[in-house]
């Protein structure tokens, strides 16, 4: 094998962050307990999910189970093959009716009840499965909130209990395969006037319409015609999109410093051919059309061998959560003199008593989401900046927890009436009084997400590059969002999107940071559910590929997902505690 200083560069390509399908995740449907609408015999019980549009917040049908004959307790086969985004907030709706005739229209037949949730709430519940009770009663949303409130449907009584409806969420297999390969080459064309050349391979994979996508790019070995090009993995789903006998297309091209790249030839293939492994059939002519037309004794340019194939199942997000990964969600609000006095209207911290405030919108939007992958729901809420009343304490110093995102709001809303804006902007000690508790845990049953939320230009760079680099290796990720109208140029450092972060030359093992300036998300029409929506979908977008590769670099597994239990007992109300004050001494 080439030695790797003998490889060029091509431009950077990924093909894990492609356009690929998003992960697909089955539905399952189960009811107990059903209301019996049929005179002689049971209900013949079918089961109608909705998915919720995030523009105009319109429900629209997604798909029906099967119709199943006299029972209560139904267990639907057909399933429900949805897109999961982890960044996104995906309501769901389950309608049950009894099927009475043939006809499609639902209006036709006995509503027996439905059940509202998001995706994030099937999919963060122990082992994948959530129980909700069934109720006859449709919601309507808030214009001022957006969320639901309940209305009267089909002559029903809102929130009478019907029955229970079973949710369990899997993902699909064939989304997760990943194929590992190498490939050599022998004889290849001559094509550099002084040497040799310098053969990379490009792969493409098959559309429905027949044209092709380009799914990976080699590494360019240099002067050589016998290139043997490094081992590489790609998602099945981007080298085949599942269907294991459409063509893959693989172009052989010699490497030029200008980007006119000269053809060398190509070949066709396919999943099912390379999953044959080293054989006779994996040895591919390197063919050039035109060449092929114009000499009657042309062969071939050269040839492609598969050296070694493997595929196995890459653990997912989805795994880690359904194994008990629990995301530990901390939020910590700028409290500086700089956001302006909260009494007056033009403070960024303004609490006016017709809308939520730039602080409160983008820790609802960020934690709405994010609360359904933490099971006892308590969150640590910090706060830095603040002048603190005269023993220099606020608030429960030694548990910051609230209760819940209202929790948060709660003890955010009493923190603003009892300390004075102060400064400086300071986040070194956020980050580490968090990466401290992120370190007390490695085994990969938890990971902790911190929230920062802050108006300003941050006053200790240094030491706040310092304590990401540091917290790089530990269970942890951080969202940054910016309000107001600073110039958030440090910030964009921190993201290290472009640029890995790095302190005193030590580089950061992982990129945890997440950068976005609230401004962009603000929508002018004054739909903040919307906005809200993208913001969230914006922030949240790469914590799942940085959970899995902290994970996959320390060689944590997922753990074997917990057995549903037999049946749940009846559960008494939830007591939500008193808020405390945001712990705002650090």
């Amino acid at each position: 094998m080439e030695q790797p200083e003998d490889m060029a560069s091509l431009s950077e390509f990924d093909s894990l962050a492609g356009s690929i399908p998003a992960t697909k995740v089955e539905i399952t449907v189960s009811c107990r307990n059903l209301l019996d609408k049929d005179m002689f015999s049971k209900s013949d019980p079918l089961c109608v999910m909705y998915t919720q549009g995030m523009e105009n917040k319109q429900w629209r049908e997604f798909g029906r189970t099967e119709v199943i004959d006299n029972t209560l307790n139904p267990d639907f086969v057909r399933k429900f093959i949805v897109d999961y985004f982890f960044e996104e907030k995906q309501n769901l709706r389950f309608d049950l009716y009894d099927v009475d005739s043939k006809s499609p229209d639902l209006s036709k037949h006995d509503f027996l009840g439905q059940a509202f949730c998001t995706l994030g709430e099937i999919v963060g519940s122990p082992g994948s499965r959530l129980e909700k009770s069934l109720t006859i009663g449709a919601f309507s949303l808030n214009s001022r909130t957006g969320k639901p409130m309940p209305a009267v449907s089909n002559g029903g009584v809102p929130g009478k209990k019907c029955g229970t409806i079973i949710l369990s969420a899997e993902e699909l297999s064939n989304c997760r395969d990943v194929a590992t390969m190498q490939f050599c080459a022998n004889k290849l064309d001559k094509k550099d006037f002084f040497g040799k050349s310098d053969p990379f391979l490009v792969f493409y994979r098959s559309n429905e319409d027949g044209t092709f996508t380009i799914c990976h790019k080699t590494e360019v070995m240099k002067n050589t015609l016998n290139p043997v090009w490094q081992t590489f993995s790609i998602p099945v789903r981007a080298l085949c999109n599942g269907d294991y006998d459409r063509t893959i297309k693989v172009e052989v091209y010699d490497w030029d410093r200008d980007g006119s790249h000269d053809f060398i030839g190509e070949f066709t293939t396919s999943y099912r051919e390379l999953a044959r492994g080293q054989s006779q059939f994996n040895i591919y002519e390197v063919v050039n059309p035109k060449k092929k037309m114009k000499k009657k004794k042309y062969v071939n340019s050269g040839t492609v061998t598969l050296l070694s194939f493997a595929v196995e199942s890459e653990c997912t997000f989805l795994d880690y959560i359904k194994g008990g990964t629990q995301i530990n969600f901390t939020v910590a609000i700028d409290f500086t003199a700089s956001n302006g006095n909260p009494s007056q209207s033009t403070s960024l911290h303004y609490m006016s008593p017709y809308q939520l405030n730039a602080y409160a919108l983008a820790l609802t939007a960020v934690g709405e989401i994010i609360q359904h992958y933490d099971s006892d729901k308590m969150f640590p809420a910090l706060g830095f900046g603040a002048k603190l009343p005269p023993d220099g304490r606020n608030g429960n110093q030694e548990n910051p927890s609230c209760c819940g995102i209202d929790g948060i709001l709660e003890a955010y809303h009493h923190s603003l009436r009892t300390v004075q804006l102060y400064g400086p902007t300071n986040f070194a000690p956020v980050v580490t009084h968090v990466a401290r508790n992120a370190a007390e845990v490695q085994d990969g049953s938890q990971y902790s997400v911190l929230l920062i939320i802050t108006d300003g230009v941050i006053s200790d760079m240094a030491q706040t590059k310092e304590a990401i680099v540091n917290a790089a290796k530990l269970p942890m990720s951080i969202i940054i969002i910016g309000v107001g109208q600073a110039e958030f140029d440090a910030m964009v450092e921190l993201d290290g999107d472009d640029v890995r972060i790095s302190s005193r030359g030590k580089l950061a093992e992982r990129d945890i940071v997440q950068f976005v300036p609230f401004r962009d998300y603000v929508d002018r029409t004054g739909n903040h559910v919307l906005s809200m929506a993208r913001l969230a979908r914006d922030v949240l977008a790469e914590i799942p590929d940085q959970l899995v590769s902290y994970m996959k670099a320390q060689g944590i597994r997922p753990r074997s997902p917990p057995e549903a239990p037999a049946r749940s007992p009846p559960q008494s109300p939830a007591r939500t505690p008193p808020a405390s004050p945001l712990h705002t001494h650090i």
